[in-house]
Parts: structure tokens; sequence; C-alpha cells
């Protein structure tokens, strides 16, 4: 059986890779051979994918943040849609990615009908509203779409797609994550010593606008707290210069590690993070946290007075419960004195943090069970066979 999976940046990589395992746990035991042809980044490759092109640095949000990507955007696009034509896959997997994802998917239903499209992880219009267009192209395209929030599935379901609510892959993942103590133990973190988690960017424009405040921020803290030390762990080897850079420029007592994100996230005491899946990654490793994110500000105003878009939560944890269940700070509201103390309370005040814990236990209830990749695989490898078996029966 062939298949070809289609995702970008590094959070659509990891998911991507995720897939990628279960589908092969999957075929051994259905005694199939597969072929997985992807655009995707290195973990995919690593889980046994073939490359069409790498899109895993090729990733912007936002509306002139995406303008640099154009190019390369389109590129990707093209040498997927010529591999599709070339050699028609029994199956294609979407996992999020719009931008491409959505010409992808439109390229298939108008030229290769017969092949199943399954979108696993949609784009999460279902959190912005802002573009019904988008949706009616996804359901439209889509012959399966595999959710991993609950609010996910109720929406698409409502708006015609046929769905099934698998749960969040992060659950598989984190059933391999180390303790707090194992962590600690391989960082050389003693008992006593206050670590907490920087992650400013996994895209190259949250270098520019959540970097410098996340950074003043921990600055403000450490003159607070002489104690803690920070750890920054990478989501990209090329970002290591601009923050080890600024690492010196605001003087942070600070450890960047490139290999290492599993265990730093499970040895912090607290994190100060960007808005994106690593949200959801420490609220299962029960680490407190403050959200941050900015775009640029010509972005935000089309957001909210041409596209009208608004939208409830930005951070997964939130969304899971759609209740904030972890601070979220946002464009204007994210400054250095916000971060600073919103972070100071939740480390100094005992009941808060207790709260954040018990927030995350409600939370954790809604995720699914696990096994989640294993159930997406099944789903998907089901329709494949049915789609091989239909094309046999045509010719």
């Amino acid at each position: 059986m062939r298949l070809f999976i289609s995702t970008g940046e590094v959070s659509g990589d990891l998911q991507g890779s995720l897939l990628i395992a279960a589908l092969k746990r999957q075929a051994v035991a259905a005694g199939l051979e597969l072929e997985i042809l992807a655009l995707g980044g290195e973990k995919m490759a690593e889980a046994g994918a073939i490359l069409v092109g790498n899109t895993s640095g090729i990733s912007s949000m936002g509306i002139l943040e995406s303008l640099p990507f154009v190019l390369p955007t389109l590129q990707v696009q093209r040498q997927a849609i010529a591999c599709l034509k070339q050699n028609p896959p029994d199956l294609v997997v979407l996992i999020d990615y719009m931008g491409p994802n959505l010409g992808i998917g439109t390229y298939l239903r108008q030229h290769l009908p017969q092949v199943p499209v399954v979108y696993y992880i949609a784009p999460q219009e279902w959190v912005w509203s802002a573009n019904l267009r988008n949706t009616n192209r996804i359901v439209g395209f889509s012959d399966h779409l595999l959710a991993i929030f609950p609010e996910e599935a109720r929406y698409f379901q409502a708006k015609g797609a046929k769905v099934t609510w698998v749960g969040h892959p992060l659950l598989d993942l984190m059933q391999n994550a180390p303790s707090r103590q194992e962590a600690r133990a391989k960082l050389g973190i003693t008992a006593e010593q206050m670590a907490i988690a920087l992650l400013p960017a996994s895209r190259r424009q949250e270098l520019k606008y959540l970097l410098p405040i996340i950074f003043q921020a921990a600055q403000s803290i450490q003159a607070k707290l002489p104690e803690v030390h920070y750890w920054i762990p990478l989501s990209l080897e090329v970002y290591r210069q601009p923050i080890e850079q600024a690492i010196e420029l605001y003087g942070l007592r600070a450890t960047v590690v490139s290999t290492q994100q599993k265990e730093v996230l499970a040895a912090a005491d607290f994190a100060i993070t960007k808005s994106g899946t690593v949200n959801l990654e420490l609220a299962l490793l029960n680490v407190p946290q403050v959200v941050v994110y900015r775009l640029h500000p010509i972005t935000v105003w089309i957001a909210r007075k041409i596209l009208k878009g608004s939208i409830p939560f930005a951070s997964p944890p939130n969304l899971v419960v759609m209740k904030p269940i972890v601070p979220e700070l946002l464009q204007e509201q994210a400054t250095p004195e916000n971060i600073t103390q919103a972070a100071m309370e939740l480390l100094v005040n005992p009941s808060l943090r207790e709260q954040t814990l018990a927030d995350y236990a409600q939370m954790r209830r809604c995720l699914g069970d696990v096994g989640v990749c294993d159930r997406a695989a099944q789903e998907i490898l089901q329709m494949g066979l049915g789609n091989e078996k239909t094309t046999s029966d045509r010719s």
C-alpha cells in the first residue's frame, strides 16, 4: 500500500513521525507492506518516510508573517502535486499545515477523486471561526476527518464531515516521558535548584516577537529569585546562535540543549512558553506555565477588523476544556511586566499551583485514552484497503 502524508512545521513533523510509527506497527500486524511518501521533516524521515520535500523550516503564523514563505510553500506544494500525479497513492493523509494542504486536498478532489483523503489534526478553523470558506473546503475534499480535540470533532461534524474523535496523540508520546527525578538526574539539576524552562520559538518570526519579551521577563524573575536557572531546549539547531546571543545580552543564567527537550520539560518547576503543542506536553507533565504570543500589529488589525476573527483561547490546554486553566498573555497583554507578574504568582503561591494541577487533571480526562496513534493508523489503513479493493474491482 502506498500512502502520501503531507504536513509542515516542527509540530507537524513530530505528529507525522508518531503516526508513521503507528502505521508501520499496524501494517506488520495486518501483513501489509507500506510505502510512505511525504512532505515533512527529519523526524518523519527517521520514522521511515521518503521525503518529497522538507517543510519543517517553512513555517509562519499570521498574514504578513507568511509573506517570506509564499514561494517556498508554493514550491513544496508543486512537488507534492507532481508526485501525486506521477504515482497516485492508495490514500493521502493531511496533517494540519493549512495553506499547502488546502491546495493539495483541492487538487486531489478535482484531478484524483478516486484517492481517499484523510485529514488528521485539521487546521484550527474551529477555534478562529473567521473563514467558513476554508472549513467548507476541508469538509469538501476530506473523506474522513480524524479529530484530536472533542470540540474539533463537534465543529466539523456539524459542518457535514465524517468525523472520528481519536484523542490527542501526545498521550502516546508522553508514555515514554522521563519522571521528574530521572530528568533532573540526567541534566544534573539538584533537588533544591529551581529550574525554569524557556520556550520562545519554533518559528523564525517568534525569535523577533517573543524572545525579547520572554527574556526580559526572565531577567526580572532572576533578580527576584537569584537561585533560578533557565533551561532552553532548541526546536531547530539554527536558532542556537540568536538564542545564545540573547542569553548574553540579558545576563541570564541559562543552559541551551538541542536533544533533551523531554528531560527539560519533565525537570522544570515552571515554564514561560510560546503558544503551541508544547503547552500540552507541559500540562501532561504537571508543570505550571505562562503562555505568551504576539503577531505583527497589522496582522492582528486585519484579523480583528476585516476578517472579524476572534479566539476563545490560544493554548491547547485551555482549548481542551474551553476555560482558562493556564494564563495566556496575547498581543498587547504580552509584556515583560505582565509575564513577570503572572510567573511570580504561580511560583510563590502554593494554592494557585495546586489549582493548576487540579485543572490539568480535568484536562487530561478530556483527551481520550492512550493508543491514539494506533487508532488513527487503523482507520487510515482500513480506508486504504477499501480503496485498494475498489481499484482492483474496477480494473
